[in-house]
């Protein structure tokens, strides 16, 4: 299984030792992000280290070890089918045209539970919940 990870999905691991945490850490399957992700997490790095509870050097500490689980794919790499995804997504939800172009240059599915993707037809989406028994 081939999975592209919506940011969110990596988001509530870093909040809380969660169903995505676990995912994250034991599921049988290759998971693969997109280099925006970085800059989301950097962008609300203040909020995430409050829910959190960790200090700097824990949650640095913790991104890493999510990081090493998933392939993170270059921007070139997706950019090829940017296109594509802009005609599923864009009239949907056009922050998540990145991830279905990820899904479509990579040949996965998507985990996220944002509704946005089930309004599309071309790429399965799996739930947290629907993952939860592969592990």
């Amino acid at each position: 299984m081939r999975l592209i990870v919506d940011t969110n999905r990596i988001i509530a691991a870093l909040v809380k030792n969660s169903m995505s945490r676990k995912i994250i850490s034991h599921i049988d399957a290759e998971l693969i992000t997109i280099n925006f992700f970085e800059e989301e997490i950097q962008k609300h790095k203040k909020m995430l280290l409050s829910k959190s509870g960790l200090n700097e050097a824990e949650f640095s500490i913790l991104l890493e070890k999510l990081k090493d689980r998933m392939i993170i794919l270059d921007d070139g790499f997706i950019q090829k089918e940017i296109r594509e995804a802009a005609i599923i997504m864009d009239e949907i939800d056009a922050d998540d045209t990145p991830f279905v172009a990820a899904a479509l240059a990579s040949k996965a599915d998507i985990w996220s539970d944002d509704a946005h993707f089930e309004k599309q037809r071309r790429i399965k989406v799996y739930k947290t919940k629907d993952l939860g028994k592969f592990i």
